[in-house]
């Protein structure tokens, strides 16, 4: 059984640390504290992701039709996870979470439940083995039927863009016409303290995480039809009616595969 590393602090514990979960150990809290001091903002973006993530997930389901989510590298449980959101509108969505972290693994399996409509399964892979993701998908999802394809802050950590775009050419190979892919990350150009302090956590040992200008980001949906406003901050994403927030150092886009 792989063993849990508590001396090297781990950006999914550190996110959940920021997103107000207990899932993680002093030195993320240290680590997490770090950044925060360094950059405060960090808070903001993490919570406008989970925000993201939310509309996004509604909009695939009621105006898009989605039922079937394979979230990969989907990271700690926290709040409003993939299937909680998919099946409050559908209960019988099914969900498919992927993540190689043993943490992540250790938590996943009792916090990560389903209606009993729908299904959930998590697998113990990683992205870079995208027909190993796609194989163990198929054991819960139908993938002759569309499928969303959730990509949240985890190509970041892939050091070459060129390999990750590579990688989710393989995982939307798998998946047919009317599939969808929801891609948000860390982004440079917005937001200069935040690219200062994320280039100093990557200095520290820890599992760096690469931030990417906007059109590295915007080339993993080539061949995709865009969904409006197309690749954006992910606070501009579809925002609530009446708001207007201010754009933050993460850009997400959905799109759909003709």
């Amino acid at each position: 059984m792989t063993q849990i590393d508590t001396s090297v602090p781990h950006s999914a514990r550190i996110w959940n640390y920021w997103l107000g979960g207990k899932d993680n150990y002093p030195v993320d809290e240290a680590a997490g504290d770090a950044y925060t001091a360094a950059f405060p903002g960090i808070v903001t973006i993490a919570r406008s992701s989970r925000a993201f993530l939310g509309r996004a997930i509604r909009y695939l389901v009621q105006e898009a039709g989605v039922r079937q989510f394979l979230d990969v590298g989907s990271g700690l449980p926290t709040v409003d996870n993939t299937h909680e959101v998919a099946q409050r509108l559908a209960p019988e969505a099914r969900i498919v979470y992927v993540d190689n972290d043993p943490l992540v693994l250790a938590h996943a399996r009792t916090l990560l439940t389903s209606t009993p409509q729908g299904a959930t399964a998590f697998e113990d892979i990683s992205l870079h083995e995208p027909e190993r993701v796609l194989r163990a998908a198929g054991r819960t999802l139908d993938l002759t039927r569309p499928t969303a394809l959730i990509l949240s802050g985890i190509l970041g950590h892939v050091a070459d863009h060129d390999q990750g775009r590579e990688l989710v050419r393989r995982l939307m190979d798998g998946l047919p016409a009317g599939s969808y892919l929801c891609v948000s990350d860390g982004s440079r150009g917005t937001d200069p303290a935040y690219e200062q302090a994320q280039d100093a956590y990557n200095e520290t040992g820890a599992v760096p995480y690469f931030l990417r200008p906007v059109e590295q980001i915007e080339a993993y949906y080539e061949g995709l039809d865009l969904v409006e406003p197309g690749v954006v901050s992910v606070s501009r994403w579809r925002p609530e009616p009446g708001t207007s927030p201010a754009p933050v150092g993460q850009h997400a886009g959905l799109a759909r595969k003709p």
